[in-house]
């Protein structure tokens, strides 16, 4: 608990993420973390670039030296949402999501203590949801409404931040060991979602209450071994972090307000078959449906905010990063990636994810690194996620009468572009 309260003294720099926070592309987690691993499709598990260890493998900072690392990237996620076939036409209509720009800092600092030793301090943050629909044209029986028949504005707004004190030692010249200490920080508000306060056991703590703050202390433990001049595996594990209740959302949130962090785990290979080449590939595995809130199924017969209630029926994900680095001189690095992972988001939970509609599921990346001189270098990162969608029959069909609802289809491209500052000491 000491931790937590030192740790809440950092809430202003929770402020700075919570401002930039979206959809990220793995579901709700990033692509990568660390502008060097978002330029090769988030692959990093075997690879020691950077001091952003503690949010991908801690066990990689003993190996990169004294550095610092601060980077900005301007993430742009367009959203939208459409239903068809209602049973009532003024159900029918389409939505976009505004709020289509982010701007999303990153830091990492490591620190060696001696040749076999090193900490740091990684802060990072795992995107979020952000939605924010206008009202549209959509009538409900009761006048003007918006798209899940509540009134005005629909949307919602989570933002995840992990501040991560690490440390990692050498078990020999080939060999490491790391470990991170995570500090979450969580801040959402939810709005628009009238409608569905006569299906909680607390109506007061469903929508419209503001921002609502959540916290929480959990763990990473990292591998990583270089088996020979030019392989290297690593691997990566965080069990689920417990986060405190948002207390203002009781209501909506399955387990009285509970929104944990996944479990999510790593597994990757860095092969270079020259001096000038890396291949590298990670597998990542986020287990969305063991967090109540997000993988129960919408369609739960209990109460919004129960024990068991509905969330929003994210399955599990794995996800598949490859990435290539080719130094090109002294000076110049250059980097491509390609991600992909499974789609959480079913058809038969559509209605609930019009307000996250983490569908992404393929990225194409690339990257450069600069020396400007040996202590000095700027790196650049470029995403694109093509459109996806999921569609499905409306939640309405069940609540309202078969018919009723119709067809929904949401839908999500994204583009990011980042660029960071590195510092060798």
């Amino acid at each position: 608990m000491e931790a937590i309260r030192k740790a809440s003294r950092l809430a202003p720099l929770g402020a700075l993420f919570a401002a930039g926070a979206a959809f990220a592309t793995n579901g709700y987690f990033p692509d990568g973390y660390g502008m060097k691993a978002s330029g090769m499709g988030g692959a990093a598990v075997a690879m020691t670039e950077d001091a952003m260890g503690g949010a991908n493998n801690p066990a990689s900072l003993v190996w990169v030296g004294s550095r610092l690392d601060l980077g900005l990237s301007l993430f742009s996620p367009e959203r939208s949402a459409s239903r068809s076939g209602a049973g009532f036409p003024t159900l029918d209509g389409s939505v976009t999501s505004g709020n289509t720009s982010f701007l999303i800092p990153e830091f990492g600092y490591n620190r060696m203590l001696g040749a076999n030793a090193s900490v740091g301090l990684t802060v990072y943050g795992n995107g979020g949801m952000n939605t924010s629909y206008p009202q549209g044209s959509f009538n409900c029986g009761q006048g003007a409404a918006n798209m899940l028949c509540g009134s005005g504005s629909l949307g919602v707004d989570l933002s995840q931040l992990v501040i991560a004190p690490s440390a990692a030692f050498k078990l020999n010249d080939r060999h490491s060991l790391g470990i991170s200490l995570l500090l979450g920080f969580q801040h959402f508000k939810a709005y628009g979602l009238q409608m569905f306060t006569g299906l909680s056991g607390a109506a007061g703590s469903v929508t419209n209450n503001g921002y609502a703050d959540s916290h929480g202390v959990g763990l990473r433990l990292g591998y990583l071994g270089r088996l020979n001049d030019w392989v290297s595996i690593g691997a990566a594990w965080a069990p689920k972090m417990s986060m405190s209740r948002f207390d203002k959302y009781q209501g909506l949130f399955a387990d009285g307000g509970k929104f944990d962090i996944p479990q999510h785990y790593s597994l990757g290979i860095a092969i270079t078959p020259m001096p000038a080449l890396t291949l590298a590939l990670d597998y990542e595995r986020i287990d969305y449906a063991g967090i109540a809130s997000v993988g129960n199924p919408s369609t739960n017969q209990t109460a919004l905010g129960s024990a068991g209630g509905p969330g929003f029926g994210w399955k599990n994900i794995d996800v598949f990063k490859l990435g290539v680095q080719w130094h090109v001189s002294d000076a110049w690095t250059l980097r491509a990636g390609y991600n992909h992972g499974s789609n959480p988001v079913t058809a038969q939970n559509v209605t609930f994810n019009i307000i996250a509609p983490g569908v992404v599921t393929t990225h194409y990346t690339a990257g450069f690194s600069w020396n400007l001189d040996p202590a000095n270098e700027i790196s650049a990162a470029l995403m694109i996620a093509p459109r996806q969608s999921v569609a499905g029959s409306s939640l309405f069909n069940v609540l309202q009468g078969p018919g009723v609802g119709g067809n929904e289809t949401i839908g999500m491209r994204q583009r990011e572009f980042g660029i960071a500052w590195g510092h060798r000491f």
